[in-house]
């Protein structure tokens, strides 16, 4: 009986603890809450002119280094250009020739206002006038991309072609840089006159407003000068009417006649 008791008890056991785990495992999970990883914000790209061609001056030196890249690779593609080889009429390979030195000279005049430039990025006349040497560079670059694609390598002027595109994009941010440099001068400018027309508005009222005082005036006396004569003249009037004897003696009327 203690044996069928003790054997009662360990199964009334067990199905306690089964119908536990079950009711355990009938329960959802409990959620657990990710963890958010903290993104940094990636590193801020080159900008590009914004839409009124604002530029800071580090943005301006990285666009000046950008042209100078430019340069350089028109530079080493010149070297790979060889127009004796070319089967061409004289007068054609001496144009082309004429064009390559050309080229060659407004690269070096670009790099000596990029350079000016980029030691003082907000000088607007240095802006323009490296606008305006990229834009005598481009007419040349595109003759010698189309000859060389046609008398060299069709490789080689495409690379030329690139380059020319690059540099126009170039040009054009340069430009709207330059346009930016010119509207905020104007506007600093306009700003200074109407300054100043309101302050001569302010000053020309105070004038009006303030009334006058009479202010004495020294008594001058004033000394009626004859006609001045010249030395000669007034000898020459002597000489013509000589004074009578009468005139000269003194007492000559009051001596006794004879």
């Amino acid at each position: 009986m203690r044996f069928l008791a003790m054997l009662a008890a360990i199964f009334l056991w067990n199905g306690v603890a089964g119908g536990q785990e079950a009711r355990q495992g009938s329960q959802p999970p409990t959620a657990t809450v990710p963890q958010t990883e903290a993104v940094s914000a990636p590193p801020a790209a080159p900008a590009a002119a914004s839409g009124d061609g604002y530029l800071t001056a580090a943005q301006v030196k990285e666009l000046l280094q950008e042209v100078w890249l430019v340069e350089y690779r028109i530079s080493d593609l010149l070297t790979e250009v060889h127009p004796p080889r070319w089967k061409l009429a004289e007068a054609r390979r001496s144009f082309f020739q004429q064009t390559l030195e050309m080229l060659r000279a407004q690269l070096l005049a670009l790099e000596g206002w990029r350079a000016q430039l980029d030691a003082r990025p907000e000088n607007i006349y240095l802006g323009y006038m490296t606008y305006a040497a990229v834009d005598a560079v481009l007419p040349h670059l595109d003759v010698v991309a189309r000859s060389v694609s046609q008398h060299e390598n069709a490789s080689l002027g495409a690379q030329f072609g690139q380059a020319g595109l690059q540099l126009y994009d170039l040009q054009r941010t340069l430009g709207l840089y330059v346009g930016s440099l010119l509207r905020n001068q104007d506007q600093v400018i306009q700003a200074m006159q109407n300054n100043l027309a309101a302050c001569q508005s302010e000053l020309g009222y105070a004038l009006r407003a303030r009334p006058a005082t009479a202010k004495p005036v020294k008594n001058v006396i004033t000394r009626a000068q004859g006609r001045r004569q010249s030395p000669r003249a007034s000898g020459n009037a002597s000489r013509a009417a000589p004074t009578p004897k009468s005139a000269t003696s003194p007492g000559a009327e009051l001596a006794p006649k004879k």
